[in-house]
């Protein structure tokens, strides 16, 4: 049986970052009382659940389906932008990640799994079965509507709070410089 880290509710799920923009970590950190988990993943992944919860409830609230009030925005009241919970103790890195609605409680639940080499399946075992093996730990959070969407709200303020966008290729600038695509390649020289 794996360890579940199990937050139902959580006082605090968040999205944050350590290290400067360019070569950050990305965390999911939960908070009950004293008992705090953080869970590594990749920006990429913290987009996709961000965006994927907002589309949820959006899709809740469109279908009538439930007698909770969905908000349409973040409560002001739950806005969270403190740093991320000290010490920051890594208990595995994120791999998959699933995200249902519970229509008895009301609530948005998020599973996340470890990385494991195991269950990834290369393009030569397309059409093989592959037995996924069981995790030792997953973390898993149940959040109320509101919360839910301050999630979303935090996790786009940590996503853009990265390097600044080239305004010609889109790419991000690092603080040295940036080689644009766009411009041929070349750095522009100041006099």
């Amino acid at each position: 049986m794996p360890v579940v880290h199990s937050f139902d509710p959580p006082e605090r799920f968040v999205a944050g970052t350590v290290g400067e923009p360019g070569s950050r970590t990305f965390f999911l950190q939960a908070r009950s009382g004293v008992r705090v988990v953080s869970v590594a993943l990749e920006k990429q992944q913290v987009q996709a659940l961000a965006e994927r919860v907002d589309e949820l409830l959006d899709e809740v609230m469109d279908a009538g389906r439930t007698d909770a009030v969905v908000p349409a925005v973040a409560p002001l009241d739950l806005e969270d932008t403190a740093p991320l919970e000290q010490p920051i103790t890594e208990e595995f890195r994120a791999g998959t990640m699933t995200l249902s609605w519970d229509p008895e409680d009301q609530r948005v639940v998020i599973e996340v799994f470890p990385y494991s080499e195991a269950a990834v399946v290369g393009p030569d075992q397309a059409d093989e079965e592959v037995e996924e093996p069981e995790p030792e730990e997953l973390l898993l959070v149940r959040l109320p509507p509101g919360a839910a969407r301050a999630f979303v709200k935090r996790s786009e303020q940590v996503l853009e709070a990265g390097r600044p966008s080239c305004p010609f290729c889109g790419l991000p600038m690092d603080p040295e410089g940036h080689l644009c695509v766009r411009a041929n390649g070349f750095r522009r020289r100041d006099p």
